[in-house]
Parts: C-alpha cells; sequence; structure tokens
C-alpha cells in the first residue's frame, strides 16, 4: 500500500489526514495459457501433414494477454503418434489421439496448457471415427487397352485406381476402350450391366477388375 496525505479545508483552517492508496505491489504474473486451436484433427496418417499451435498467455500484475508461442516449451504425451516443433505438429503414422501441452516457468509459478490432437484413418475402422469409409480399387487388364471412371469421381484408372468412399455408399463406374480395342468383362462388381458396373462399398473395401481385348 502507498501511503499520502489528504488535505482538507474547515472553516480556514487546513487539515491534513493521511490516506492510503492501493497500489499492487508485484511482479508481472502469468496466470492462464490457452493453446489454439484446442482441438485438431488430422484426417489422414499421412506424415506430410501439419498443423500449425499457438500459445496466448493471460497476465496480471498489469493484466495482459501476450502471444506466447515462442517462450513456451511444447511436448506431446503420445510421441509416436505426433512429433512436435515450435508448436508445429506432424503425425507419424498409425492413429489415434494425443494430447499437446505448452508450459511456461514464470518464476516459481509452472502454467501448463493442454490441446488435443486425433489422427484419423476413416478407411480404418480401429482408428478413431474410423470404418466410415473404405477403399475401392479398380484394376485395369491390360492396362492401356482402356479407362475405368467413377461417376462421383476419384477414380480414373490406370491413373489413379483407388479412392475412399463412404461404407455402404453405391458407387458407378464406366469402362471405355481405348481406340481400336473393345470392353470384355468385369469381375468384382456388385451388379453390371455392359460396359457399366456399381459396386455397394463394403467395411473392409473392394476391388474391381475390367478387362479389355
Amino acid at each position: 500500500m502507498k501511503a499520502g496525505r489528504l488535505k482538507y479545508v474547515v472553516g480556514g483552517v487546513v487539515l491534513f489526514a493521511a490516506s492510503y492508496l492501493a497500489s499492487c505491489g508485484h511482479d508481472r504474473k502469468l496466470v492462464n495459457i490457452e493453446i489454439h486451436p484446442g482441438n485438431a484433427t488430422f484426417l489422414t496418417p499421412d506424415t506430410s501433414g501439419q498443423i500449425v499451435f499457438s500459445a496466448l498467455g493471460t497476465y496480471i500484475h498489469p493484466p495482459d494477454t501476450r502471444d506466447v508461442s515462442d517462450k513456451v516449451t511444447w511436448k506431446t504425451d503420445v510421441p509416436q503418434l505426433i512429433s512436435i516443433t515450435s508448436g508445429t505438429a506432424s503425425p507419424l503414422g498409425g492413429c489415434g489421439s494425443a494430447d499437446i501441452s505448452a508450459s511456461l516457468q514464470d518464476g516459481g509459478n509452472l502454467v501448463i496448457a493442454y490441446a488435443t490432437v486425433t489422427v484419423d484413418d476413416p478407411t480404418n475402422p480401429i482408428c478413431p471415427g474410423g470404418g466410415t469409409e473404405a477403399t475401392l480399387g479398380v484394376n485395369v487388364n491390360p492396362s492401356s487397352f482402356g479407362t475405368v471412371t467413377s461417376l462421383t469421381g476419384g477414380i480414373s484408372c490406370p491413373t489413379q485406381c483407388i479412392a475412399a468412399f463412404p461404407v455402404g455408399s453405391s458407387v458407378g463406374l464406366t469402362a471405355t476402350p481405348a481406340p481400336n480395342h473393345s470392353f470384355v468383362s468385369w469381375a468384382g462388381c456388385t451388379s453390371s450391366s455392359g460396359n457399366t458396373c456399381t459396386v455397394t462399398i463394403p467395411v473392409g473395401g473392394a476391388s474391381v477388375a475390367a478387362t479389355f481385348q
């Protein structure tokens, strides 16, 4: 507390009274950290993905909020699933959930915040949220005698011959022979008619072959 004096004038007589003005008297102190985003998901275990996190610190004495991303220590509790360097997280293959932490020692006060990261693979039933999609693979035989394309996109074989589709959905495929060649038959379709094939996607995925001559 900081002492002061207040002056009063009463009937021409000056009076002084002691007073105390509030003062914080403490150094700036970190009281909270927030990680942004607080939840993040890798939609594939592909190690090319990255998510950048930031840390926001809240202080008192005086009140203040500032970016402390470059001051905190970043860690993950599942290092075999996620790597994190300077706030940038990357999956390491596989699927599951991990906590990302940001910690900062402020004098004798350690402040820690957490964010949740999920690595998912919708084609893998054992992954978080997995089993909602499955892959459809297509073989063109011989590969230079024709093409197979899906009506909803994703398959354009022999260039792109595998794609993920929702489990239980019906995917239509069309076989188109190259010049001087003709379509012969399908294998693996749920149903087929001429050069068209329909596949109902099962949980474990499906494989279709188109033969040309």
